[in-house]
């Protein structure tokens, strides 16, 4: 089995989003969002099974959660399907990731579709 998750932090316009990532870096990617209350462990058993197919493994603690922090103190806190998609968005871009696989459950469930018609410039290649 691959080793767990390793920390890191990316800083995307709203947030400071921390996530944890499975190597290896260069695999296909798959974003994973936790659902409500839960957080990055939901996904401790498929992480490794990822990892191990040779999926580049992303699971951000969605805002309000864990570490992940607003970057400033006048941002409006919002825990809408709209801001989530955005998020989503941001990290990809701070990831430099052009296509991604995205999944999500219960109050994540639906911020995977938010990126199809929000992308910046509709030229992403999305994984359905």
């Amino acid at each position: 089995m691959t080793s767990p998750l390793n920390m890191w932090t990316a800083r995307t316009d709203v947030l400071e989003t921390t996530y944890g990532q499975a190597r290896p870096e260069n695999g296909w990617p798959i974003i994973l969002l936790h659902g409500f209350p839960y957080d990055i462990h939901a996904y401790t058993e498929v992480v490794p099974i990822l990892a191990d197919a040779g999926a580049r493994v992303v699971v951000p603690y969605l805002r309000g959660f864990g570490p992940t922090r607003f970057r400033f103190p006048d941002t409006p806190r919002s825990g809408q399907q709209a801001a989530l998609g955005s998020d989503v968005i941001g990290l990809l871009d701070a990831l430099q990731l052009d296509s991604a696989v995205l999944a999500g459950f219960d109050w994540a469930g639906c911020p995977p579709a938010w990126p199809l018609p929000c992308g910046p410039t509709g030229s992403r290649d999305w994984s359905p």
